[in-house]
C-alpha cells in the first residue's frame, strides 16, 4: 500500500483507490493474522560481462586455465565452450549446466558474483581441485561471502572437464534446491521535534474494504459512502476519489476484498455510525506511522511509500521490491540517513516428498541496521498552530513560516490544503508586495534620506516615465510623516522616494536582511532575487515589492526577524545546523529602532488593526498585496511580523486583499500560540 502526506487518509497504490494520505508514513501494520513483514526480492542488479573467449579449456590447456574459464562463464552465462561431467564421469551438456545453475541459484539468478579462484589448482593424477571465492551483492549494499571447491578430471583428450555439482555453487546444495534471499527491513529513524521527541509515531487507522458479494447496489453505495466521507472534518482534501469503486466491485475475484481507504481512527470515528450498517462494508484496524494530524508540517516532513520503479532504477543496489522510501520534504532528503542498512536472509528451499518448496537451511543472516534520527526545530504547538490557521480552503495555496527570532529556529512550517505536497514556505519565487517597504525603509533610514517625522506627500497617482503608481482603492493622505505613509501602506510616497536610494541600495539593504544569501536550512530554500539598477520605472516598482523583486515566505520571515533581533542570522530547520552562513551585519540603532517603531504602528493605526488586540506581547508587522500579471486586480496577500521571539510571515497566493486574507491568519495563529 502506497502511503503519501497526510492530508487526508491514507492512499493504497495505483488501482487501490484511497483517500490523500498521512505524512511520514510507515509500514502497515495490520491487527488481523497473515500479516508479513518480510518481502521476498530477487536482486536486479545490471551484469558484468567478462568474456570466456581465449579461456576454454582445451587439450594441453592446464586445470588453472579451465579454472577460470569456468568463472567467467559463471559470470557472463557463456558456459557453452566448457567440458562438463557429473560425479559419475557422465557427460553433461553445457546447456544443462547453465539451466541447473539458474536453478540453484534462485532469487540470486540476476545477479553477477564476483568469482576468485584463491591459488594454485591443485593437480594429482589426473584429479584437480580449486578454492573459489565466491561473493554476492545482496539487499541494502551487503555482501555473502563463501569458498567453494570446483573439482575437475583430465580427459582421454588431455582436456580438463569441470565436474559439476549443485555444492560447486554452495556446499550445502543438492540437486532441486534452490536458493531464497529474504530482505529484513530495517526500523526507520523517527523525524523528531525540537524536544526530541517522534513527529511520527505509530497511530491507530481503520481501513474500510467492501465485500462485493453483499453489494447489491454499487451505485447507491458509493453515494452514501461519499457523502459520509465528506462529512469528515477537517476535510479530506483532496476528496476520496470513488468514481471507479462500482467497475471494481463488479470485477473483483470471488471472494476478495475491494480496498476503498485507510482512514485515521479519529476521522473513521467521525462517521462509524454512517458507514457501518452499509451493505458490504467490512473493516479491519491497525496502525500506521502517521505524523500528530492529517495537515502536520505536510510538505515539510514529506512522506515514506513503497519504493518505486523508478527508485531502484536510479539505485538498483541499495533499494528493492518491498522497500520503504523516503519521497519529498525530510523523508526524502534525508532517506539515506533515516532509512537505516536492510538486513537479508539466504536460505535454501527443499521439496518435500509431496512436491512443495520449504526452506531446510539458513545459510547466511545479516541483521538490519536501524536508521538514525533525524532532530528538528520544528516545536510541535506552533505547527499545529500554523497548520489549524491556514485551515482548510482548497482554492488557495497559503504558507506560514515562524522563526524563533533569538536563535533562527525554524519553529514552523506549514503550507494549506490548496498547496498539496508543495513546501510553498520554502520555495515559493513571488513578489512581495508591501511588506517589502520594510527593506525600503531600512534603506531610506539608513542612508538618511528620510526619518520616521519627516513629511512625505502621498497623493491618489505618483508618475515615474510614463508610469503611474496609485494606492489601494486611490487613496491619499497628503503630506504625512513618513511612519504614516509606512503604517497606511502608501504606494506613491514609497516610489517617489525610491531614487533616494541610488540604483544598488534597495538590494544592500536587502542583503544586510539576508536576503539573496547563500544560506542551507537543511531543505531546499530560496533567499530571494531583489530587483537592482535598470530604468528609474523599475527602481519605483522595487520599492514596493514589484517589478523584478521575488522572495519566498521563508526569505520574508528571516528578514523580519533580523529587524526585531537586529541581525540577521541564518534560519535552521535541523539539528546539528548545516554549516551556517554568517551572521549579517548589525543594524543600525538609528535606523532599526524607527523601523520597528513604525511597524508597531501598522498594528496600532495602519492596516493591521485586526491584530492589535490578540492576546499576549505587542504585534508587529507590515501588510502586503502583491500584483503577479499585467492585471491590478490580481494579487497575492502577505502579512510579516512578529510578537515576542517569534516572527512569522503568512503568504496567501491570489488572495486579493491582505487585510481579508493574510492578516485573519496572521490573528488565527497568535491566538492558537496564546492558547497553548
Amino acid at each position: 500500500m502506497r502511503l503519501s502526506h497526510p492530508v487526508g487518509p491514507m492512499r493504497p497504490a495505483p488501482r487501490r483507490r484511497v483517500g490523500a494520505a498521512p505524512a511520514g508514513s510507515g509500514s502497515f501494520r495490520p491487527a488481523w493474522p497473515g500479516a508479513s513483514r518480510r518481502r521476498r526480492v530477487g536482486a536486479a542488479l545490471a551484469a558484468l560481462p567478462l568474456l570466456a573467449a581465449g579461456l576454454v579449456g582445451c587439450s594441453g590447456d592446464g586445470p588453472d586455465r579451465a579454472v577460470d574459464a569456468f568463472l567467467a562463464g559463471w559470470r557472463d552465462g557463456t558456459l557453452d565452450k566448457l567440458a562438463f561431467i557429473d560425479p559419475t564421469g557422465s557427460k553433461l551438456a553445457a546447456t544443462d549446466v547453465a539451466a541447473q545453475l539458474k536453478q540453484l541459484t534462485g532469487d540470486l539468478a540476476g545477479t553477477v558474483p564476483a568469482l576468485r579462484r584463491n591459488g594454485k589448482v591443485t593437480d594429482t593424477d589426473g584429479l584437480a581441485s580449486a578454492t573459489v571465492s565466491v561473493d554476492w551483492t545482496l539487499p541494502g549494499n551487503g555482501h555473502w561471502t563463501y569458498p567453494t571447491t570446483v573439482r575437475l578430471r583430465k580427459g582421454k583428450d588431455d582436456r580438463w572437464q569441470i565436474i559439476w555439482e549443485p555444492k560447486v555453487v554452495q556446499n550445502d546444495l543438492t540437486s532441486g534446491d534452490q536458493l531464497t534471499v529474504d530482505r529484513l527491513p530495517a526500523n526507520r529513524g523517527a523525524i523528531q521535534d525540537a524536544g526530541g521527541k517522534p513527529l511520527v509515531a505509530p497511530r491507530p487507522v481503520v481501513m474500510v474494504g467492501i465485500n462485493p458479494t453483499e453489494v447489491k447496489d454499487a451505485a447507491g453505495l458509493v453515494k452514501q459512502l461519499d457523502a459520509a466521507f465528506r462529512a469528515i472534518r477537517p476535510p479530506i482534501t483532496p476528496a476520496i476519489d470513488l468514481s471507479d469503486l462500482p467497475d471494481r466491485i463488479r470485477n473483483a475475484q470471488p471472494g476478495a476484498r475491494v480496498e476503498v481507504v485507510t482512514l485515521r481512527k479519529d476521522a473513521y470515528d467521525q462517521i462509524r455510525s454512517r458507514i457501518q450498517p452499509l451493505p458490504g462494508t467490512a473493516f479491519l484496524t491497525g496502525t500506521l506511522d502517521l505524523s500528530p494530524s492529517r495537515e502536520f508540517g505536510r510538505a515539510v516532513l514529506g512522506s515514506v511509500d513503497n519504493v518505486q520503479k523508478q527508485d531502484i532504477d536510479a539505485d538498483p543496489a541499495t533499494y528493492g521490491q518491498g522497500d520503504r522510501v523516503g519521497h519529498g520534504g525530510l523523508e526524502g532528503a534525508y532517506d539515506k540517513r533515516l532509512r537505516g542498512t536492510p538486513g537479508a536472509s539466504v536460505r535454501i528451499l527443499r521439496k518435500d516428498p509431496e512436491g512443495t518448496a520449504r526452506p531446510v537451511a539458513e545459510v547466511f543472516h545479516r541483521d538490519p541496521q536501524a536508521g538514525e534520527p533525524l532532530k528538528t526545530r520544528l516545536d510541535t504547538g506552533t505547527q499545529t498552530a500554523a497548520d489549524a490557521a491556514l485551515g482548510t480552503d482548497p482554492k488557495h495555496r497559503t504558507a506560514l513560516v515562524a522563526l524563533r527570532i533569538s536563535d533562527g529556529s525554524i519553529l514552523a512550517a506549514a503550507n494549506g490544503p490548496g498547496a498539496a505536497a508543495e513546501n510553498l514556505a520554502f520555495t515559493a519565487q513571488v513578489p512581495p508586495g508591501s511588506t517589502f517597504k520594510v527593506v525600503t525603509a531600512l534603506g531610506l533610514l539608513d542612508a538618511g534620506a528620510v526619518q520616521a517625522d519627516t513629511p512625505v506627500d502621498c497623493p491618489r497617482t505618483y508618475a515615474v516615465e510614463g508610469r503611474d503608481f496609485k494606492n489601494s482603492d486611490f487613496f491619499e493622505l497628503g503630506t504625512v510623516p513618513f511612519r504614516t505613509d509606512f503604517a497606511k501602506s502608501c504606494n506613491t510616497a514609497f516610489a517617489a522616494q525610491a531614487s533616494k536610494l541610488g540604483t544598488d541600495g534597495l538590494a544592500a539593504a536587502g542583503r544586510t536582511l539576508g536576503l539573496e544569501g547563500s544560506w542551507q536550512v537543511g531543505l531546499e530554500a530560496y533567499t530571494g532575487k531583489i530587483s537592482t539598477g535598470g530604468p528609474a520605472v523599475e527602481r519605483a516598482a522595487a520599492a514596493i515589492g514589484q517589478g523584478t523583486t521575488l522572495v519566498s515566505p521563508l526569505a520574508m520571515a528571516a528578514a523580519t526577524a533580523a529587524v526585531a533581533r537586529g541581525q540577521w542570522q541564518q534560519p535552521v530547520l535541523v539539528s546539528p545546523a548545516p554549516p551556517a552562513a554568517p551572521p549579517g551585519p548589525q543594524l543600525k540603532p538609528a535606523a532599526v529602532e524607527p523601523l520597528r517603531a513604525m511597524m508597531r504602528q501598522v498594528v496600532t493605526e495602519g492596516t493591521a488593526t485586526a491584530l492589535a488586540k490578540v492576546p499576549g506581547d505587542p504585534v508587529y508587522g507590515k501588510t502586503g498585496t502583491a500584483e503577479y500579471d499585467n492585471n491590478p486586480a490580481h494579487t497575492h496577500a502577505w502579512f510579516v511580523g512578529w510578537q515576542g521571539d517569534i516572527a512569522f510571515a503568512v503568504f496567501v497566493e491570489q488572495g486579493g486583499s491582505s487585510a481579508t486574507s493574510a492578516v485573519p491568519i496572521a490573528d488565527r495563529f497568535l491566538r492558537g500560540l496564546a492558547a497553548r
